[in-house]
């Protein structure tokens, strides 16, 4: 699972995530709350914390963009497509409970009708730079009771299309795509019928796909993997991209609320071993990640984490700050039980769980109490992370092209709390103000060589306050029966939408279906709330579905869509 903020870090312009946590799996410990230590060392404690953060107030006089809607554009069921869907878009993202990302909406100060409905003037409180990622993803305005709260809706279903196929059914076992024949664009759907079917790990997949029990999967890359696909049959392409996997630190809660304990704990991880343990069997020629949570660019110097094993320097910090190992040989304090550090991973995902099982018991025989604490990609990534139910995690995150994704993501305002109605999807707890401050002036910075210092700021500050720790920028693969389906398969594989272009895709052996193999499957569909938080979601649901003015390339670019007539115009004001 790629969390899009998982896009990056979930899904820039979807938004929504809801503080809710349940007891999915793990072990008996797993819903008891944050672990022992630290200053905030319960689940209620956590959601209560508050943060004295205001964002930066912008000295610009704002902006306004006019998009026109191509007249043709309609919905599934003939409905014109107009402002009244970039308005519900808006004040869904902006005021359902638990949104994730406000980011960008909240610098929207209406969103009216120009000449026509067909017109839609969107005027902001500010310059806002990266203004494309909005609206990438409408909402139909008709589709629900009420545009400001639609965390009730969408539990098992998407009822709207504005693009080439619809949502004929969906349940847990599988999902079935028609095409929508009043779909207005010249990318008709050139198969009668798609289906997704889950599948419940990297071995079922490949198995299915070897069988001939599916025609094509987007697996999770790892090294033998084309070996074992390996047939005559099959094709594959793979491709790198804004994938990156990472360790995050929960700062909000439990013992790495503790800056010096937290600090020790990642100078103790050897990154430089995981990587030549887990990772060069993927890639011989790939490097470590030094950037943090973005790929290399221009938006980072390359060296933000460089040298950030420090064994001893660990050790002496603990003891200058009167920890000591107990008689387990773990790092203790003041006669207190050792913290407990729940890592979590997706059960299934044999990377992460070779991971933990090489890491682990390096970090306890460095005197740290580290449990693997896992559950399923669903309890996981749409329910324990939204909560801040962890200490340490580990998941890749598929980041969009602007890297305003980091404000929705690592802002002080974007933490869940109870203060601020649960908004955000910063699920680390990490408020710095200088980096909140930055990463809100990069947004509204038009200049691309400050922005790009800005970002690089945010990045050293990461760093310094030991948020995560960068392993590997991902590989992206699919594997696809050329016995059985044909097309573009591998033209969107790179792109932060994934394999959206299915609807291209030919239908090969005559069995009147395309059937894709999905390596994760959601527990619930809505594209406002912690549904969202899944990749997988968006991928098999949202993103083939809601029409959006911009839209990600392959090769990391934004793009006005066919649901406008042009390009935005945009006015500074």
């Amino acid at each position: 699972m790629k969390k899009t903020k998982q896009l990056a870090r979930v899904v820039a312009g979807f938004a929504a995530l809801s503080l809710v946590v349940a007891a999915c799996g793990g072990g008996d410990d797993s819903s008891e709350g944050a672990s022992d230590g630290g200053d905030y060392t319960s689940l209620d404690a956590c959601a209560t914390r508050a943060y004295d953060y205001a964002k930066p107030e912008s000295t610009s006089n704002g902006m306004k963009v006019t998009y026109d809607i191509a007249e043709a554009a309609v919905w599934d069921d003939g409905s014109p497509i107009t402002v009244a869907d970039f308005k519900a878009t808006w004040e869904a993202s902006l005021n359902t409970p638990g949104s994730i990302s406000t980011s960008g909406y909240d610098q929207v100060t209406s969103v009216e009708a120009g000449t026509s409905d067909k017109q839609v003037v969107v005027t902001f409180s500010s310059v806002y730079a990266p203004w494309k990622g909005l609206f990438g993803a409408l909402l139909k305005a008709s589709a629900v009771e009420n545009t400001s709260d639609v965390s009730g809706d969408f539990a098992d279903m998407i009822p709207f299309s504005g693009r080439a196929m619809k949502l004929q059914s969906w349940s847990p076992e599988q999902s079935v795509f028609v095409p929508n024949e009043n779909y207005w664009g010249t990318d008709k759907a050139v198969a009668e019928k798609v289906v997704m079917v889950p599948k419940a790990d990297s071995d079922t997949e490949i198995a299915s796909i070897k069988a001939g029990e599916v025609d094509f999967v987007y697996p999770q890359y790892f090294g033998g993997i084309e070996e074992a696909i390996a047939q005559d049959n099959i094709s594959s392409s793979v491709q790198f991209g804004g994938d990156y996997e990472a360790f995050y630190f929960n700062q909000k809660c439990g013992p790495f609320a503790d800056a010096t304990f937290r600090e020790a704990f990642s100078k103790s991880i050897d990154r430089d071993a995981v990587f030549q343990q887990i990772y060069i069997p993927i890639a011989a020629s790939a490097k470590l990640l030094q950037c943090g949570p973005i790929t290399p660019g221009d938006y980072c110097n390359g060296d933000e984490f460089a040298n950030s094993y420090d064994p001893e320097g660990a050790a002496k910090l603990l003891e200058d700050a009167g920890w000591e190992k107990n008689a387990e040989g773990f790092w203790a304090k003041d006669g207190a039980e050792a913290p407990k550090i729940r890592w979590i991973i997706n059960t299934g995902n044999t990377r992460r769980e070779n991971t933990q099982a090489f890491l682990i018991p390096l970090l306890q025989a460095a005197g740290f109490n580290v449990v693997a604490d896992n559950c399923d990609a669903a309890c996981y990534f749409q329910q324990r992370l939204p909560a801040l139910d962890y200490d340490m995690a580990m998941y890749i995150s598929t980041a969009p092209p602007d890297p305003a994704y980091l404000t929705s993501s690592f802002a002080c305002d974007q933490i869940p709390t109870e203060a601020n109605g649960n908004v955000g999807q910063n699920t680390q707890g990490w408020c710095n103000a200088e980096a909140s401050d930055l990463l809100h002036n990069s947004d509204v910075e038009v200049d691309p060589a400050v922005r790009a210092e800005n970002i690089k700021k945010v990045l050293q500050l990461m760093a310094q306050d030991h948020v995560l720790l960068p392993l590997f920028q991902f590989p992206k693969s699919g594997f696809w029966r050329t016995d059985k389906v044909g097309g573009p398969l591998d033209a969107e594989l790179n792109n932060y939408t994934a394999f959206i272009n299915f609807h291209q895709w030919t239908d090969v052996d005559g069995d009147g279906q395309v059937v894709i193999g999905a390596e994760q499957w959601p527990e619930c569909l809505n594209p406002i709330t912690e549904c969202a938080n899944s990749s997988w979601m968006v991928w098999t649901t949202a993103f083939p579905l809601m029409p959006g003015a911009y839209a990600t390339t392959n090769d990391g670019r934004y793009v006005v869509t066919n649901l406008l007539a042009g390009e935005a115009t945009v006015e500074v004001l």
